[in-house]
């Protein structure tokens, strides 16, 4: 069972698991054994997951999506099996609930008088300034 928080809980049947010869470190041994774990999820398929994540889910990572919309993952990273099942099923829970987080809406805001009145006083002093550096005016 995959628990990302309390709404989000995936069981492991959903999951497809292959594995394959890994490219790290592993020297003579990295030949034998196959250490790469690659996940696939049925993402519009599962029941685990509610709409609304599962929209800003592929809003988030279309690229890891496939054109069916499953979630491909493959972990490397390490010299055993179910280390590396374990890396993919920490990279699929923190993308979970990175969906699941709802971004805070941003209320924008208005200058405050004292912002203003700064801004504008700053403005009359480097025209002063700039005004005492022009050649006086010939009166005719």
């Amino acid at each position: 069972m995959l628990a990302v928080n309390d709404e989000i809980q995936v069981p492991e049947t959903e999951f497809e698991w292959s594995f394959a010869r890994s490219g790290g470190p592993g020297g003579q041994n990295v030949n034998k054994v196959a250490s790469k774990a690659i996940l696939r999820w049925n993402l519009p398929a599962s029941p685990s997951v509610p709409a609304h994540v599962k929209d800003r889910f592929r809003a988030l990572f279309r690229r890891r999506l496939t054109t069916e919309g499953e979630v491909v993952l493959t972990g490397q990273r390490y010299r055993d099996q179910e280390r590396n099942r374990q890396d993919c099923l920490e990279k699929l829970a923190e993308m979970l609930g990175q969906a699941a987080a709802i971004p805070e809406v941003r209320r924008p805001t208005k200058p405050t008088k004292g912002s203003k009145r700064r801004r504008l006083e700053a403005k009359r002093r480097q025209s002063a300034t700039k005004a005492r550096r022009r050649k006086p005016a010939l009166e005719e």
